[in-house]
């Protein structure tokens, strides 16, 4: 009995003596996905796109009611052709019949001023030879001088009503189109934000509301997993994480795959992910894992699917 105790003790301990050695690490498909949203709320009139399917970039995913939306943009149309007109009307001036009413009235000062010159010349002559007195002349003189006043007058208001509106007045009228503009923009921006596509080609992963619900703004429709997206995630102990680096090359087997496919190194986390509530000495070290990540070549992403289990082995 006791040498039977004695072979199976000594096999313990050289077992114990020997390294352990791994093939593999063990791990899963972890995919970030991208989460398509509207920046408005609305009703979701139309869903493009079915759970599996696969878009390409520009596809449309999803439409949401835009009644509100499209009443902004006429509004804001007709606010910016009325301030537009304004400013046109601004820097024409007076229109042509107006132009023309003052351009008869010159004439017409114009014409009492030249008969009032030579009634007045006469009366000077009359003066001179004292055939009258001194009032007429004088009347002749202010009759003369009120005419050509009124040739000024006349034709001031003329150059006025060239010149248009006031510059101030313009350039007021031009920051309301400048404002009115920025309105149409903002409207047409809110009527393209209720229609979302896909930003690049990818996998729909999950749709999230049916047609007809509600969506509040800012909340996701539509799930998105790009291939590039989609990569390896497994923990290496820690005495075996000193052998890979960024770059390094791994294979990545599944279960019901025959063919392994090949990924590499990405990311190597900074911190165990799993650390004993003891201090650190050489038998709990070998406690802690560390995350490592790989990315897969986009081509071969296509049949698989975040959570799947995997093992990885190095490289050499």
């Amino acid at each position: 009995m006791r040498p039977v105790v004695f072979l199976l003790l000594a096999a313990f301990a050289l077992a114990g003596c020997e390294r352990r050695t791994k093939s593999g690490w063990q791990g899963y498909l972890e995919g970030e996905f991208v989460y398509v949203a509207a920046p408005l709320g609305g009703r979701l009139d139309r869903l493009g796109v079915q759970r599996g399917t696969e878009v390409a970039a520009g596809n449309a995913l999803f439409t949401l009611e835009s009644a509100s939306e499209l009443a902004a943009v006429r509004e804001a149309a007709d606010r910016l052709r009325s301030v537009q007109a304004r400013v046109e009307d601004l820097k024409k001036g007076s229109r042509p019949s107006e132009l023309a009413t003052i351009e008869a009235r010159l004439e017409q000062a114009r014409a009492a001023a030249e008969l009032s010159q030579r009634e007045l010349d006469r009366q000077t002559a009359l003066f001179k030879s004292g055939a009258i007195a001194a009032s007429d002349i004088d009347r002749a003189r202010l009759t003369h001088e009120r005419n050509s006043r009124g040739v000024e007058e006349a034709t001031t208001q003329l150059t006025t009503a060239r010149l248009g509106g006031r510059t101030d007045a313009i350039a007021a009228a031009e920051a309301e189109v400048a404002a009115a503009t920025a309105a149409k923009e903002r409207a047409d921006w809110a009527v393209a934000q209720k229609t979302q596509t896909a930003p690049h080609a990818a996998r729909v992963y999950d749709t999230l509301f049916r047609e007809g619900e509600f969506v509040a703004a800012g909340a996701p429709i539509v799930a998105l997993l790009p291939p590039e997206n989609l990569k390896v995630r497994f923990f290496v102990p820690e005495p075996d994480f000193a052998t890979l680096k960024m770059g390094a090359r791994v294979r990545v087997s599944f279960s019901g795959r025959p063919t392994p496919l090949e990924a590499r190194v990405n990311y190597l986390s900074s911190r165990p992910e799993y650390t004993p509530p003891v201090l650190y000495n050489r038998d709990n070290r070998a406690k802690l894992v560390f995350m490592v990540e790989a990315a897969i070549d986009r081509a071969a992403t296509r049949d698989l699917n975040p959570g799947q289990p995997v093992d990885v082995t190095l490289l050499k």
